[in-house]
């Protein structure tokens, strides 16, 4: 028996669905952004050092990494609907845990339950999206979701400065609530339900493997910055993860319906696109972790100014994003990447050299050009990964690229924390031992950016090309 789309008697409310997916979409945005501000804070209520917070932005992005490629098999044996409706609720509760969360521990635990609810959000809403509109019109669709994610990060960080200083951190998390609770009735009474009548079949050896090699090295390095584990056991646990990765490669060769087809790794722009994503990440992904410890840790300003000065990286992205496709149309992938690379590594190693007497405006004038350059290689390391993917390999590319994407950022913030606690020990007795650590950690970032020049390298000579649509700077 074939496995057929059986639509539930729901009638599909077309524009309120694309209102409610972009609902989802508002809060993921605002939840990455106003928690970042909110993080020095936190580590005074909770007793910690704000250089070791980072388990927190990486408990959850590691969750998210590991359930994405999980997602639409589950919307398809559960039905889009109710799968969208735990998801809101799941994000819902696990931010109920975080405002009441106690200690460090239980704040990463609810972090994780978080997560789960973000990992299948938006997939879950984007595939509901496609089902419901014809495909000249998904664009156009989309297009409308994303304009409540580029609202998030603008109204992020200066409402978490504000939060937190009129009232207490905890509240960045409540804010979560009301608009969650709207979301979870919205998608009972407007997302159409789906649901394939003989499910297809599910790689459960293959994610196993693979989500635990992702857990062990992100894990690994996450101890790194004194989590409590020893070397010893960092050591393993980045072998077991690495061996465990391997082990899923040699899997997906042999099964008939692994969970990313080996095939889809002939295609040559998915491959550099993919490994440039993983090593830009690794430093772009640590700024947004990094910025706000550099501005308030280091610099001494109060949140809300902190979250004031942190518009510039929002506006610069904003306006790169109108003028990134024809770009790239115009000097091709290859050299856009590559010079991008050395940009955004340049910019990363500028915040080195900031202090307290410096002009405001030249913090801001660096915020600015940091975001536009930014923006930019998202949009470019996006396109340049699923532009060649049409028909069966299209979603399975789509679904490894935000994978990869969340894997990235969460190795990212963990290495920035291993390297903050490293610097921090080094200079221990320095009286601007922190500031002088978080300088350290915007260098060395800025290194490891540098390597995707020589992935990018790697790409086909640059010849006129057609950009795919913008993935999103996820």
């Amino acid at each position: 028996m074939s496995a057929e789309l059986t639509p539930r008697p729901v009638a599909p409310h077309k524009e309120r669905l694309l209102w409610l997916v972009a609902i989802a979409f508002f809060l993921q945005s605002l939840d990455a952004t106003i928690l970042n501000i909110a993080l020095p804070a936190m580590a005074h209520s909770l007793g910690q050092s704000p250089l070791k917070m980072q388990s927190v932005i990486v408990a959850y992005s590691l969750t998210t990494a590991m359930l994405i490629p999980a997602s639409g098999w589950i919307a398809d044996r559960f039905g889009t609907r109710r799968v969208f409706m735990w998801a809101i609720a799941l994000f819902v509760l696990g931010s109920v845990l975080c405002a009441l969360s106690p200690s460090l521990g239980f704040l990463i635990a609810a972090r994780v339950v978080q997560g789960v609810g973000g990992a299948m959000m938006l997939p879950v809403g984007r595939l509901a999206v496609l089902r419901s509109h014809p495909k000249g019109d998904f664009i156009r669709a989309m297009s409308f979701i994303a304009i409540p994610g580029q609202i998030g990060p603008l109204l992020g960080p200066t409402l978490g400065g504000w939060l937190v200083e009129v009232a207490t951190w905890n509240w960045i998390f409540w804010i979560n609530v009301p608009v969650g609770l709207f979301g979870v009735w919205a998608a009972r009474r407007w997302m159409p339900e789906t649901t394939w009548s003989v499910p297809r079949k599910f790689d459960g050896l293959g994610y196993a493997l693979l989500s635990f090699g992702m857990v062990a090295i992100s894990v690994a390095l996450d101890g790194m910055s004194g989590m409590g584990l020893g070397m010893a056991m960092v050591v393993v646990l980045m072998v077991f993860g690495l061996a465990s990765l391997a082990s899923y490669w040699m899997h997906a060769l042999r099964v008939p319906e692994p969970l990313f087809p080996p095939m889809l790794f002939r295609v040559r722009s998915l491959r550099v696109g993919l490994l440039g994503n993983l090593f830009a990440r690794f430093g772009t992904g640590a700024a947004p972790f990094l910025i706000p410890l550099l501005l308030q840790v280091g610099l001494g300003m109060a949140p809300m100014n902190a979250g004031m000065m942190m518009l510039a990286t929002v506006m610069g992205s904003m306006l790169v994003k109108r003028f990134a496709v024809q770009t790239v149309q115009h000097f091709g992938y290859r050299r856009v990447l590559q010079v991008n690379s050395v940009m955004v590594a340049f910019m990363l190693a500028s915040f080195a050299l900031t202090s307290a007497q410096q002009p405001p405006w030249l913090l801001l004038l660096q915020l600015f050009v940091f975001g536009g350059f930014n923006s930019m290689q998202f949009s470019a390391m996006n396109s340049v990964t699923l532009k060649d993917l049409d028909g069966e390999f299209a979603s399975s590319g789509n679904s490894l690229l935000s994978m990869v994407q969340m894997l990235a950022m969460g190795i990212g913030v963990a290495l920035a924390g291993a390297l903050l606690s490293g610097y921090a020990d080094r200079w221990i007795t320095d009286p601007d031992k922190s500031l002088r650590a978080i300088h350290a950690t915007f260098l060395t970032v800025a290194l490891m950016t540098l390597a995707a020049t020589l992935v990018f390298s790697q790409l086909d000579k640059d010849e006129p090309v057609k950009p795919a649509p913008d993935g999103g700077d996820a």
